[in-house]
Parts: structure tokens; C-alpha cells; sequence
């Protein structure tokens, strides 16, 4: 797996890398069309989404931006709650996360595809998000 590095985000216009799509995990199935609210909230109701469950853990990120919108929807997501971004802008991203921060949503981890990250299992992409989180809180402790 190569090594990622943590960008900070800007306000550009410019999409981000891959399809413009949305990959959701970790959401119970009736969680699903609140956060569909959210993301209406965010003006970001046109952007395609795709619900990601334990099953597909294995599969790489390129393959799961090929899923077809709606897939996965209705079942639920015992992964961690994770959001992956593709194809929207800095701006658009921003403004979906602080739609999340104000309506109290369940603290996610938040992923954009980048060249290197599509040909991470999804897996591994949970477990390296995971470990920037842990050692960020363990930072703040200090």
C-alpha cells in the first residue's frame, strides 16, 4: 500500500480527483434517508451515492466508484461510519461537512479518492483512517 499524505482543503471550485460520487459506510439502513436529508441540506442532492456494507470491505476503491447509484441502499453497514468523496469540489466537500457538524451526525471518518487511494482496498483505507484519527486525538491529549 503506498504511503498517503493528508492535504489540507482549500475553497477551490476545481473538482476532486474520480467520479463524482459519494461512498457511505457504516450507516444502519435506517439512517440512510436522514443522511440522504443531509446531503440535500448540503445542495448536493444531484451527486450519486452508493452505500457500502462488510461484504465489499475487500473490493478497491475504483471498483466501488464503479457501483451504480443507489447501490446498496436499504441494507445496513456494520463498518465504520466513513464518508468518500469523489469527483465534487473543495467547496462542495466543506460545506457537506459542516452540514454533518451542525446537525450532530455521528462523527465520520472523511476520505477523498486520490490516485493513490484507488488502488487501496476499502479495508485498508478504514484501517489507515482509523490510525490518523487515533494518533490526532492522541496529539490533542498532549
Amino acid at each position: 500500500m503506498a504511503e498517503a499524505k493528508f492535504q489540507k482543503l482549500t475553497t477551490s471550485d476545481a473538482p476532486l480527483y474520480g467520479l463524482r460520487k459519494l461512498l457511505l459506510c457504516g450507516f444502519p439502513a435506517g439512517a440512510q434517508s436522514k443522511f440522504k436529508a443531509v446531503i440535500g441540506m448540503a445542495g448536493l442532492q444531484a451527486v450519486p451515492v452508493v452505500w457500502i456494507c462488510r461484504h465489499q470491505e475487500t473490493e478497491l476503491l475504483s471498483a466501488l466508484f464503479n457501483l451504480p447509484e443507489g447501490a446498496g441502499e436499504g441494507e445496513s453497514s456494520d463498518l465504520p461510519r466513513a464518508i468518500i468523496v469523489g469527483g465534487i469540489s473543495e467547496k462542495e466537500l466543506i460545506r457537506l461537512m459542516t452540514v454533518c457538524r451542525k446537525t450532530g451526525m455521528k462523527q465520520a471518518l472523511w476520505a477523498t479518492l486520490t490516485p493513490t487511494s484507488k488502488s487501496w482496498t476499502l479495508k485498508d483505507l478504514l484501517m489507515e483512517l482509523s490510525a490518523e484519527r487515533a494518533a490526532l486525538q492522541q496529539q490533542k491529549r498532549r
